[in-house]
């Protein structure tokens, strides 16, 4: 805080008031001068003012929790949250341009991937569980705005898991059926079936603003969101909670394993074939653009599916482990209950990862990210360079 003061006395105060009322003509009169000095300016005066509210809310945390361990450990992830929040909107910035070098139906896939991480963050991991852990007693424990949040929050997560069934099964279609490729990998399929996937599994999930009850009355205002009872024993809803679980994520576990197993039976298949045609076998040496092409989209297409496979696996194991051992899931023991909070910490990491796997498979991409990190540098560059001219 105080050295943003410090910033603010200096950029907004010497270099700019004083400057304007007492020294006018000066050099830092200059366009290319003035330019320079307002941006650090402005800076300033936000993280002065921003500074100020973080350590309010600093002493809040370590008041409140009496811990000053609550306190770091809540500002850390916050700081992840910022991360995670950063990276799905850079990559969904940079897909939407369409300079990676993948085709138009991958880009739709894979921006609709990254919106669908990105709504999962905001609705389950800040407004649900940052709420839970750190906020209780604020307006989002009002028992009308939790039933709110519960749909888009429960719409968001199914949307992340079948979006990522329907970007694995365009792939397969694109390497495994080149009769059906021409007609379905087109940017006009893949708007449609998203749409529908989307508009489909927000219908789904409406029955949940019914599912909660309030568990306290305040003020004539009803307080913090609880699942009926009758949740657990009405036939209805027992099969509605079956039809959700199947739906995500064990339907969609078993689709992309299976559509990868057949991806990589197609794909040995095929390279047998071509390396035989192309006489690779006797020795020689030569380059194929379409294997090198297939290979990058399918080097994307598996490490997308196995960071969604090992991510997902502990609820998997949770909902398997529960009807194989015929437990109740709300009454468990320690080693039970870190299991599940871990699963549910897998959950929402999955929803980080995709921009990360972008980075690391597309060179395309790296190299947007780059240029986009470069941008506001030589637009400056350039903007002072146009005005010396």
């Amino acid at each position: 805080m105080a050295t943003a003061d410090l910033l603010v006395i200096i950029t907004e105060v010497i270099l700019k008031r004083m400057n304007y009322y007492y020294f006018r003509g000066s050099l830092l009169n200059i366009s290319p001068v003035c330019s320079v000095i307002l941006v650090p300016s402005r800076a300033a005066i936000d993280c002065s003012v921003w500074f100020t509210v973080t350590f309010t809310f600093d002493r809040f945390v370590a008041i409140y929790g009496e811990q000053k361990e609550v306190c770091d450990f809540t500002l850390h992830h916050i700081r992840q949250l910022h991360i995670s929040v950063a990276v799905n909107l850079l990559a969904i910035v940079i897909l939407s341009r369409g300079k990676c070098g993948l085709s138009t139906c991958t880009t739709r896939y894979l921006v609709a991937m990254a919106t669908a991480d990105l709504l999962v963050i905001i609705t389950e991991v800040i407004l649900k569980r940052m709420n839970y852990y750190y906020f209780r007693g604020s307006l989002l424990d009002i028992n009308s705005v939790c039933n709110v949040i519960i749909v888009p929050s429960r719409a968001a997560i199914d949307c992340s898991v079948w979006f990522t069934v329907t970007f694995t099964f365009d792939r397969f279609v694109a390497i495994c059926c080149q009769k059906l490729k021409t007609k379905y990998c087109t940017e006009r399929t893949a708007a449609v079936v998203l749409a529908t996937t989307f508009i489909l599994l927000c219908l789904k999930n409406v029955p949940f603003y019914f599912v909660f009850q309030p568990v306290e009355i305040i003020s004539n205002v009803l307080w913090v969101c609880h699942l009926k009872p009758s949740y657990f024993t009405e036939p209805g809803w027992l099969g509605f909670d079956w039809f959700g679980k199947v739906l995500t994520p064990l339907l969609p576990f078993t689709l992309i394993l299976l559509l990868n197993a057949l991806t990589v039976r197609h794909i040995l298949v095929a390279s047998r074939v071509r390396e035989g045609l192309r006489g690779q076998s006797k020795g020689e040496n030569h380059s194929d653009p379409e294997m090198e092409s297939r290979r990058k989209s399918v080097i994307l297409l598996f490490t997308i599916s196995s960071s969604f496979i090992l991510l997902w696996l502990g609820r998997v194991i949770e909902f398997f482990y529960y009807k194989i051992t015929g437990k109740d899931p709300n009454s468990y023991i320690d080693s039970e209950y870190i299991f599940r909070r871990v699963g549910f910490m897998l959950r929402a990491l999955s929803c980080c990862t995709n921009t990360f796997i972008y980075g690391v498979t597309q060179s395309k991409f790296r190299e947007q990210v780059k240029s986009a990190v470069k941008y506001p540098v030589t637009s400056i560059i350039q903007l002072m360079n146009k005005q010396n001219n």
